[in-house]
């Protein structure tokens, strides 16, 4: 200023906020984004938004990260001998489609499958991967769905024909079943709280005695994969304590009287001794669910879906709120009614069971309830070409060689395929593995419709960034689509104009819900549905004793499939138990360790008596093995009373010492195809 020759030029600064949803875990959390000159530059919670109430997580920040990280891939990558080269993105669709094309004349369209993940946050994406899939001819459609929450989702609808959901701010009992709210889902773990200042009490069933179970009521330290065994057990004393909803039962269920015969031979000792749980504590917890029912939640995660019998183990816990009456009423498990939204997926219009669906013989149920295949049994046929050669994949946000069991075969078998085509936001170990690495593009580069279901909120997401060469997932199956003849299955031309598509029945415009980011409630919450409707399974009632499975020569009543572990005379040499796979704070189903949130990487968690048993101290260096192999990694001595004796806790996600090194692909539950990931033998060797 005063300086000769300078001349000072005032730019306008713009600052604004925009409204959308977290997708960095599936809470659907609002957050406000901060932009600053057309640049995202801060993440804040919501507060007019009924879920999160202006709340965030430890994991929110993390998108801006995300987006802006200087590892993040921005263009299209190419392997040539081993190496990588940049080429442009026209290059690279013309190029897969050509190698596509051949694939299919050369050995048939079912030769090509799509593996949908979760690292960019996923809504339509994943109907839209099957409708592309199913526009090319083939039946194979995998997910990361298959080795999480298709176990939860088969025990609930072998029962009632849905999923519900939980009302904890009404209820007057909530028992987290293997769930730890706190790290996976803080929004619903605020809703919990808030429970508990109206009164709730709080039961933790879980081998650890985390947070909240040390502020709990009670906590059950169970015995890793005995969970069917207690709820079961739960059952009988119910029963013949006449402790029961007799009008619902006699009205609203189906094959009662069997079950009431079946859960006789789970008397209170024999549950005691497979559970590891005392007889006056399982008396206590039937207590506290009898005193307060039918104002009973039960919440249940991914700890007892993770073992060799989840789904029937999860069905026992499921049929619990039936006999608790709790089933759709206040304070309850509520039957969630969904918005009215036009199907993007083609199942109606392509018959896909004659084409031969990796793993749907061997799991029908599975591919039955969800149409979708056995990421597990995809290596198997990789590797051996059985039933057909599978030769091509296109995989989005997807990471099995981390997340996979039988991590070491996952990567030997994805180097069998001609065309790997993987779309990330980083150079992962699977992508490594590519023969093609597209950019995609995260949750806040493209809009979406999502639903709450608790609440019956509709969002519709906002486009907060655009980078060039990056493509939503949308964009990237149109033009592919349009390169392979298929262009009439993909007639949107973008995500915007496909939104309007999608929202069509429900009498919802695009424009009101882009006038309104913080979402709204599209239809009340309302409780005892099944007085005027029916259920959607094949009796229209509760099913203790399932009419599909009985039809389809299974067992119709959920039984005790005991884990591998009890078993002493052939797990001599392994004689503790790891859980694999805990949630942490700030990582996302294992993602964001290095790029987001480095870390020294994983610790084995241990029991203080068995770690003196073995001479270790905190910080020792330790060999974990299982049948399977190998890792090595530092020991973390617990408090005594936070894990049960006998059992370790290995979290997942990190690229050296992945924990799925040790987990076994064949073992699995009979019904959904499910590893045993929470219940392995295993054995510590100090290093």
């Amino acid at each position: 200023a005063g300086q000769k020759g300078v001349i000072l030029v005032h730019t306008k600064m713009t600052k604004e906020a925009l409204t959308t949803l977290c997708r960095i875990s599936d809470e659907h959390c609002a957050v406000n984004i901060e932009i600053k000159n057309g640049k995202p530059i801060s993440v804040t919670g919501c507060s007019s938004h009924p879920w999160n109430l202006g709340r965030i997580c430890g994991k929110a920040p993390a998108a801006l990260t995300m987006l802006n990280h200087a590892d993040r891939l921005l263009k299209p990558l190419k392997r040539v001998n081993n190496d990588w080269i940049e080429i442009e993105l026209t290059q690279a669709l013309d190029e897969i489609a050509e190698k596509l094309n051949l694939i299919r004349e050369q050995h048939g369209a079912r030769a090509v499958g799509v593996w949908k993940g979760e690292a960019i946050g996923f809504a339509q994406e994943a109907d839209l991967y099957r409708r592309f899939i199913h526009a090319f001819g083939s039946p194979n459609y995998f997910s990361n769905d298959s080795v999480c929450f298709i176990g939860r989702y088969m025990g609930y609808r072998l029962g009632f024909g849905l999923c519900g959901v939980p009302d904890c701010e009404n209820s007057r009992c909530i028992v987290l079943w293997g769930s730890n709210p706190p790290a996976s889902h803080p929004a619903l773990f605020q809703r919990i709280l808030r429970g508990r200042q109206s009164g709730a009490k709080l039961v933790v069933i879980d081998p650890r005695q985390t947070a909240l179970a040390e502020q709990g009521d009670l906590h059950l330290p169970i015995l890793p994969g005995t969970d069917g065994c207690l709820a079961l057990g739960l059952a009988r004393i119910l029963i013949e304590s006449g402790w029961y909803d007799k009008d619902f039962v006699a009205n609203h269920c189906s094959g009662f009287e069997k079950y009431a015969v079946h859960v006789q031979k789970f008397n209170r000792e024999f549950v005691a001794q497979q559970t590891g749980l005392s007889v006056s504590a399982i008396e206590q917890l039937a207590t506290l669910l009898h005193a307060a029912a039918p104002r009973v939640t039960i919440i249940t995660g991914n700890g007892p879906e993770h073992q060799l019998g989840g789904v029937q183990g999860i069905r026992a816990i499921a049929l619990l709120d039936a006999l608790l009456g709790s089933f759709d009423r206040t304070g309850g498990t509520l039957w969630a009614e969904g918005l009215p939204l036009r199907e993007l997926t083609l199942h109606q219009e392509y018959s896909l069971q004659p084409l031969g669906p990796i793993g749907a013989g061997e799991f029908p149920v599975t591919y039955d309830y969800r149409q979708e295949c056995s990421t597990l049994r995809l290596m198997d046929t990789l590797l051996t070409e059985n039933p057909y050669p599978v030769k091509a994949l296109i995989m989005t946000a997807a990471n099995p060689v981390l997340s996979n069991p039988a991590a070491k075969k996952v990567s030997q078998a994805l180097q069998t395929l001609d065309l790997l085509v993987v779309r990330d936001l980083f150079l992962t170990q699977t992508a490594r593995l590519a023969h093609y690495v597209l950019p995609a593009a995260s949750f806040l580069e493209r809009s979406e419709l999502h639903c709450h279901g608790v609440l019956q909120v509709v969002n519709l997401t906002r486009r907060i960034n655009s980078i060039p060469a990056v493509q939503d997932e949308y964009q990237f199956l149109r033009e592919l689509a349009r390169r392979l003849g298929m262009a009439e299955q993909f007639p949107w031309k973008d995500e915007d104009e496909l939104n309007r598509w999608l929202l069509e029945p429900s009498g919802i415009s695009a424009d009101e819900l882009a006038a309104r980011p913080e979402g709204f409630q599209y239809k009340p919450i309302r409780y005892e549905k099944w007085r005027d409707q029916v259920l959607p399974t094949p009796s229209g009632k509760v099913e203790f004793a399932s009419q599909y499975l009985a039809a389809l020569g299974l067992p119709e009543l959920p039984d005790y499939v005991a884990p591998t572990y009890k078993d002493a005379n052939r797990n001599n040499e392994y004689p503790f138990v790891l859980i694999s796979g805990t949630r942490q704070p700030l990582n996302a189903y294992g993602r964001h360790h290095g790029p987001i949130h480095p870390s020294s990487g994983p610790q084995l968690e241990m029991n203080p008596a068995d770690a003196a048993e073995l001479g270790l101290q905190a910080g020792d260096p330790v060999r974990l093995s299982s049948r399977l192999g190998s890792i090595r990694l530092n020991a973390k001595i617990l408090a005594p009373g936070a894990l049960v004796r006998g059992c370790v806790v290995v979290a997942h996600g990190w690229p050296d010492s992945g924990v799925n090194e040790l987990v076994s692909d064949d073992e699995l539950d009979k019904l959904d195809g499910f590893p045993a990931m929470k219940s392995i033998p295993v054995k510590i060797e100090k290093t």
